[in-house]
């Protein structure tokens, strides 16, 4: 009796851990995406922001703690191992194209992410950040296991890599696009690289949205930027450093 006590509740704690991740992530997702539909796909209601500020809201209101909600969001997780996998596919779709400008796509991604690490250790340090927090948030334009992974092998908080990757990629999202054509950058080769490369993934999902050839571009820069900032950022930073500190 003892033993079925134990598994009916311990089933039941599961199941529960299940309503609240994936039912408060799912719900707040369809009502985000709605909401970003009938606004015309408009960027400033990008649905990853407004579904996590809903997750956010939700969380607080019922004093539900991130531990049990991310156990219930473990297969939302999973999935999205899946959901990079499937970026491949706008790859194949532009293979040809992406293959005759491999070299201007690689000399192009390698200075976008030395600039974006420089410019935020230079910029982050007038500003007045520690160091730890300089080491956390170096890595921010690139894709969140990366970013965390470069900011705890540099001694960073690898949390606060997370947040500013987050953060990063939902302004790229949001105001990326804005900000290229104002700059009269209009080519969707070009977009896609900076968006990939500046706002990763969530960048990368905006995109998709546009237009494909923009998506793979976008996609194709992500993951190579992934690369070349793990190559890059604890080189900069070493250069960097000792020089602002």
């Amino acid at each position: 009796m003892t033993d079925e006590s134990f598994t009916s509740a311990e089933l039941w704690t599961r199941l529960s851990e299940l309503s609240i991740g994936l039912g408060f992530t799912l719900l707040a997702y369809i009502l985000a995406l709605w909401l970003f539909r009938r606004s015309g796909q408009s960027p400033l209601l990008n649905p990853v922001m407004i579904g996590m500020a809903l997750v956010i809201i939700a969380l607080s209101a019922l004093e539900i703690n991130y531990e049990s909600y991310f156990a219930g969001a473990q297969p939302l997780h999973f999935l999205l191992g899946t959901a990079t996998v499937a970026l491949a596919i706008p790859l194949y779709n532009q293979i040809r194209t992406l293959r005759a400008q491999l070299v201007p796509i690689l000399l192009s991604v390698v200075a976008g992410t030395a600039t974006a690490a420089a410019s935020t250790i230079v910029i982050a340090s007038f500003l007045g950040a520690s160091e730890l927090t300089l080491l956390s948030i170096a890595p921010k334009s690139t894709t969140t296991p990366v970013a965390m992974g470069i900011a705890e092998g540099l001694g960073g908080l690898p949390s606060l890599a997370a947040v500013a990757v987050i953060l990063t990629g939902i302004f790229g999202a949001v105001f990326g696009l804005g900000i290229l054509r104002l700059s009269g950058i209009r080519g969707p080769e070009i977009q896609g690289i900076a968006l990939g490369v500046a706002a990763h993934g969530i960048g990368t999902a905006r995109a998709l949205q546009v237009d494909q050839t923009l998506g793979a571009y976008a996609g194709l820069a992500m993951g190579l930027s992934a690369l070349s900032t793990a190559a890059l950022v604890p080189a900069i930073w070493h250069l960097l450093g000792p020089l602002l500190l």
